[in-house]
C-alpha cells in the first residue's frame, strides 16, 4: 500500500523536526522517516561521555516560537547532549510532531516519476510513500566511517564508535583505553574517560588548537537578559556569516596598526567562543599574533619573548589532552597511525 503525502522528510533531527513543523503549519501533509529508534538525530546517536554543543545554548535552539524561547530554561552556556536531547523531545511533544514520524524506518530507494513529477520512496520495512517534495534532513555527517586497522580482527576488547555510542553505560574503570582521533568528539570525551581509565592513550594525526570555552551555569539574571533581548539576538545571528551573531573583520592582521590590532585580539580573547578567532584575518602573519600564542602557553625563549620551535611543538602536543587529568596516566601519539601499536599491545591485554 502506498501513502500519498505532499512532502516526505528523511531524518528526525533538528532539521527534520523544524521542516515538519514548518510544512505542517503551511497546510502540507508530511511524513518523516527516521532510521533510529527515537528522534534527535546526532544527539540521539552521539551519547559518548562529555558530548556537548560548541554553540551557545540560546543560539542552538529553534526560533520559530517566541513562547518556546521564553519557556525553556538552559542550564549551561554550552549544553550537554542529555540536555539537548531533552529539549528536542520537549519540542516534539509541545508541537505534537511525533504523530507524523515513522521511527526505525530507513529510506532504501527514491525514484522520481517523470510522468507525475512525484517521488516514489521505498522504506526498509517494505512500505511506500508517494510525495511531491522529498527533503533530505540527514545531516552532513550522518554515516559513520568504520575503522579497518591491521590486527583489528584479532582484538578481543570492545571497539566503540562515538557516532554509534551504546545505550548501556560503558564502564572504563580499571581499563586500558585508546582513543583514535582528536576532533570535537575526541577532545570532549578524553578528559571524562581519563577520570576512570587505568591508562589512556590518545592517537592523533594533527594537533588541534583549542581555546577555553568559558562554560558555566546560566544564572537567572543571564537567562532573563537573553530572553528580554531574543529578537535582536536572532537578528544578529541572521546577519552574520557564521549564523552565530558575530561579524569577522576581514582585514589582514599585518595591515592593521599595532594598537588597534592588539585591542581587537584582546576584545576577542575576553569574549571567548567562536568570535575569538575571527576578528582579524591574515593569521599567517605570525608576528602579529605571537604575543597571544604566548599568552595561551607562556613558555618562551629567553631574551626573545617568543616561544621556540620546540616549545611550539610541545604546545601543540598538549592541546589535544588539555585539561585532561591525570597527566601521568595518559599518552598522546602525534602523526602516528596506530595499527601496529594497537595490534601488539591489545593481543597481550584485551581490555
Amino acid at each position: 500500500m502506498t501513502r500519498f503525502v505532499d512532502a516526505l522528510v528523511v531524518g528526525a533531527g533538528f532539521g527534520g523536526l523544524r521542516t515538519l513543523h514548518t510544512l505542517r503549519s503551511q497546510g502540507f501533509s508530511v511524513a518523516v522517516l527516521e532510521a533510529g529508534d527515537d528522534i534527535g538525530g546526532v544527539w540521539q546517536f552521539n551519547q559518548y561521555p562529555g558530548a556537548r554543543c560548541d554553540v551557545e545554548s540560546y543560539d542552538y535552539s529553534y526560533r520559530f516560537s517566541p513562547e518556546l524561547e521564553q519557556e525553556w530554561r538552559w542550564s549551561e552556556r554550552y549544553a550537554t547532549q542529555p540536555e539537548i536531547l531533552r529539549y528536542i523531545n520537549h519540542v516534539a511533544d509541545r508541537f505534537d510532531l511525533r504523530r507524523d514520524i515513522e521511527l526505525r524506518t530507513r529510506m532504501e530507494r527514491a525514484t522520481f516519476d517523470e510522468a507525475t513529477a512525484r517521488w516514489i520512496v521505498e522504506g526498509s520495512d517494505g512500505r511506500c510513500w508517494n510525495a511531491e517534495k522529498l527533503i533530505l534532513a540527514v545531516g552532513q555527517l550522518s554515516t559513520p566511517k568504520d575503522t579497518r586497522y591491521l590486527g583489528q580482527d584479532d582484538f578481543t576488547g570492545r571497539v566503540i564508535s562515538s557516532a554509534r555510542w551504546p545505550k548501556d553505560k560503558v564502564d572504563f574503570a580499571g581499563k586500558r583505553v585508546a582513543i583514535i582521533g582528536t576532533g570535537s568528539s575526541g577532545v570532549q570525551m578524553t578528559p571524562v574517560i581519563a577520570r576512570d581509565a587505568a591508562h589512556l592513550t590518545v592517537f592523533q594525526r594533527t594537533a588541534n588548537y583549542s581555546i577555553p570555552a568559558a562554560n558555566a551555569p546560566v544564572t537567572d539574571a543571564e537567562d532573563r537578559a537573553v530572553k528580554a533581548n531574543y529578537p535582536a539576538r536572532r537578528e544578529a545571528a541572521r546577519n552574520s556569516p557564521s549564523g552565530l551573531g558575530f561579524v569577522p573583520d576581514n582585514r589582514a592582521a599585518i595591515d592593521v596598526p599595532e594598537v588597534e590590532r592588539n585591542a581587537a585580539f584582546e576584545t576577542a580573547w575576553n569574549r571567548l567562543g567562536f568570535g575569538s578567532r575571527a576578528d582579524l584575518q591574515g593569521y599567517p602573519a605570525r608576528p602579529a599574533i605571537e604575543r597571544y600564542r604566548v599568552r595561551v602557553h607562556p613558555r618562551q625563549d629567553r631574551g626573545t619573548g617568543r616561544r621556540s620551535s620546540a616549545a611550539r611543538q610541545a604546545h601543540a602536543r598538549r592541546l589535544s589532552v588539555r585539561n585532561t587529568p591525570p597527566v601521568g596516566r595518559q599518552r598522546v601519539f602525534h602523526g602516528v597511525q596506530p595499527p601496529e601499536r594497537l595490534a601488539g599491545r591489545h593481543q597481550r591485554d584485551p581490555d
